[in-house]
C-alpha cells in the first residue's frame, strides 16, 4: 500500500476511508475496490492510473457521490456523503465538485457560454451573474472568442476546454477528471494538460485525474496505481 494514498490532513478537501465496492453475488461476485484509503489536499494534483477494468472509473464515481460504496465513507469538504440525503449530495456536488470526462458531454443545442452557465443556473444564480462568471471562465481557458459557438462548431480540444470551464465555473474544491485527454490528438492533449496545470496554479482547485496517459500522470503531484481493487 502506498502510504501517501493514506495521508490525512486538516487541509483535505476529499477523503476516502476504507471504501470497498463489489458487483454480483455469491460465486459471481467481483470485488472492484477493496479497502481504499486516500486523501486529497487543497490545491493538490493527483493521478490515478491502472489497467482497464481495474476500477478507476468506479472509484472516481464514488468519490464524486455518483455511486455509493458497499462499505467505507467518502468525505467532501468536511461532509460525509453517506450521511446526506440525495438532494443534499446533489447540492454539494454542484458547489464543491467539478467533473470532466473523456467525452465532453456538452449539450449540443446550446452555445459554449450557455453550457458553462448550466451549473450556476442549477445552483440558483441569476442569468446575468451566471453569464458574467461563465464569460470570464471561458476567457481564462482561451475561448473568449467562441462564446456563442455550439459544440458542433468547435474542435475537439475546444470542446474539452469548454467542459473544463464548466467544471471550474462554480469554483469547486476539487475537479474529478476521467481520461480528460483520452479522445484528443497529441497537440490538443498537450494543450489541455498545460491548461490544467495553469488553472490549478492560478485558482488553487484540486485535481483528481484518472488517466492512461503516463505523460499527464507525471505532471501531477502524486500518482496512485489501482491494481486488483487496491491502491498500491
Amino acid at each position: 500500500m502506498n502510504n501517501q494514498s493514506m495521508t490525512t490532513s486538516t487541509n483535505a478537501v476529499l477523503t476516502c476511508a476504507n471504501v470497498s465496492k463489489h458487483y454480483g453475488d455469491g460465486a459471481l461476485q467481483v470485488n472492484v475496490l477493496r479497502t481504499i484509503n486516500m486523501s486529497i489536499n487543497s490545491g493538490e494534483r493527483v493521478a490515478i492510473v491502472g489497467a482497464s477494468g481495474s476500477g478507476k472509473s468506479t472509484l472516481l464515481n464514488i468519490l464524486g457521490g455518483l455511486d455509493v460504496p458497499d462499505s467505507g465513507e467518502v468525505t467532501v469538504a468536511g461532509e460525509v456523503l453517506s450521511r446526506m440525503s440525495a438532494d443534499a449530495r446533489g447540492f454539494l456536488r454542484n458547489r464543491k465538485l467539478g467533473f470532466v470526462y473523456q467525452f465532453h458531454h456538452l449539450l449540443p443545442e446550446f452555445t459554449a457560454l450557455e453550457n458553462v452557465c448550466m451549473p450556476l443556473l442549477i445552483g440558483g444564480e441569476s442569468k446575468a451573474q451566471s453569464q458574467e462568471k461563465s464569460t470570464q471562465m471561458l476567457q481564462r481557458v482561451g475561448l473568449g472568442h467562441r462564446l456563442h459557438h455550439k459544440p458542433s462548431e468547435l474542435s475537439g480540444g475546444e470542446r474539452q476546454r469548454v467542459a473544463i470551464a464548466r467544471a471550474l465555473v462554480t469554483s469547486p474544491a476539487c475537479v474529478l477528471m476521467d481520461e480528460p485527454t483520452g479522445n484528443l490528438d497529441t497537440h490538443s492533449a498537450d494543450s489541455i494538460q498545460q491548461l490544467m496545470l495553469e488553472l490549478n496554479q492560478s485558482i488553487g482547485t484540486s485535481f483528481v485525474v484518472v488517466t492512461h496517459d503516463l505523460r499527464l500522470a507525471a505532471k501531477m503531484d502524486r500518482t496512485l496505481t489501482l491494481a486488483d481493487g487496491v491502491l498500491v
